[in-house]
């Protein structure tokens, strides 16, 4: 990917934050942490096609479904011949088949380039979401198909700290095992193919079939993302071929940054954790979503991880980042998303039907409760106090990138000289 790597003290951190935060954790929680790893290790499988390859699809998500498919199919399978085969192998059906799949589908897609890959891509994606509720006998239909989780070395895989572990074991070995595939010979290919296709054909490697074989190897791991989700939930349903489960990895991917190995898993997992946290208090979350995303692609279009890393980097240079500083810069950040939310939650809740028909009713405007307090929405200190909360921190935002913006333009004095 990028030279730019994350260091190797940080994802041990991480590492071992992510095996001992379930020791501490509700039920629902580990559950939620779950989650998270399957949507940054299909976050990691697309980034080999967009980070790697270069190719941008807007239907990974049906080989993610495909894994989540043939994985339930061997567990059913495996139960009704008495096999006792390992539950925590099981897996590996979803990737396989999503291979296979990938493959196929792959040769066809890579045929193109561009935004005419991208197309492609989409087509096959809408195609498998149109046939799967038509193939009852695969797909399960309206109903979808269900397994049950066997018990395998004296491990039931009745709780969620079982499955959990589970999961974090593959998604650790499968983000090794990319990782040591991007260091390959044929890795730094598809890099070079990234950056200048004609050049690799006139270096006499197969341009297309480098893009399928690369197109394969996401699609293998996006299926074993998608096996351990049926490990997990123990069903599957056609709607996993909707279009929103492709459109959500593209943008977790990019919010994240593509140009490093981890940013897409983090992206990935910062946004399932906000999605958790969120869906459950608001009706707003997804706008909160693209929010941020349009946040991100102004201002940090590199991605999160990129950002925060140029930021220690530059702060390692200046000998550290002064408190004084990192406060000040987060300060407009706080006051522009406080008076922003609290806008649109207020402006939900008023022009809501359940509202409207209140005020229909009564004939009065009825306080909102919002953060543990009620406000009055007739009242224009409700509107007027956030408004001028989000212009102050707009200008004050404004001023601080402006300021960045001339001491980045400034010429050192070695600069002048030379």
């Amino acid at each position: 990917m990028n030279k730019t790597t994350v260091s190797t003290g940080a994802i041990l951190v991480l590492v071992i934050a992510l095996a001992l935060l379930p020791l501490v954790l509700a039920p629902t929680q580990i559950g939620a942490m779950s989650q998270m790893l399957i949507a940054a290790l299909f976050a990691l499988a697309f980034s080999l096609l967009i980070g790697q390859g270069g190719m941008l699809s807007f239907g990974h998500a049906a080989y993610f479904a495909i894994g989540c498919f043939a994985t339930i199919h061997a567990m059913n399978a495996a139960e009704q011949a008495g096999l006792r085969l390992p539950t925590p192998l099981m897996p590996l059906a979803g990737g396989l088949a999503a291979l296979v799949v990938g493959a196929v589908a792959g040769f066809f897609a890579t045929l193109r380039s561009g935004v005419y890959f991208s197309m492609v891509t989409l087509a096959i994606a809408e195609l498998f979401h149109t046939l799967a509720p038509n193939l009852q006998g695969v797909f399960g239909g309206e109903g979808g198909v269900s397994a049950m989780r066997m018990p395998w070395a004296g491990i039931g895989f009745d709780q969620e700290i079982h499955v959990y572990y589970l999961i974090f074991g593959w998604t650790l070995v499968s983000a090794l095992l990319m990782y040591l595939y991007t260091r390959t010979s044929f890795g730094r290919l598809t890099v070079a193919l990234r950056e200048n296709e004609r050049r690799v054909a006139f270096l006499g490697y197969d341009v297309h079939a480098t893009k399928v074989v690369v197109f394969s190897i996401s699609s293998l791991f996006a299926g074993i993302a998608g096996g351990l989700l049926a490990v997990s939930s123990e069903s599957a349903n056609y709607m996993l071929f909707n279009l929103s489960y492709s459109a959500n990895v593209v943008l977790f991917s990019y919010i994240g940054g593509t140009g490093l190995f981890l940013g897409p898993a983090v992206g990935a997992g910062l946004m399932s954790i906000l999605g958790y946290a969120v869906s459950d208090v608001t009706r707003l979350w997804l706008l909160y979503q693209g929010l941020i995303f349009v946040l991100v692609m102004m201002y940090a279009p590199g991605g999160i991880l990129p950002a925060a890393q140029a930021l220690v980097t530059r702060g390692r240079a200046d000998g550290g980042l002064p408190a004084s500083r990192v406060l000040l810069s987060a300060m407009p950040v706080a006051m522009i998303g406080c008076a922003a939310v609290q806008l649109l939650e207020l402006t939900s809740a008023v022009f809501s039907r359940d509202y409207q028909t209140e005020v229909a009713r009564t004939g009065r405007w009825p306080a909102i409760t919002l953060l543990s307090r009620s406000w009055a929405p007739d009242q224009l200190l409700t509107w007027a106090g956030p408004a001028l909360l989000l212009a102050v921190g707009v200008l004050f935002l404004f001023r601080l990138t402006r300021a960045a913006t001339r001491e980045s333009v400034m010429p050192s004095g070695e600069e002048l000289a030379v």
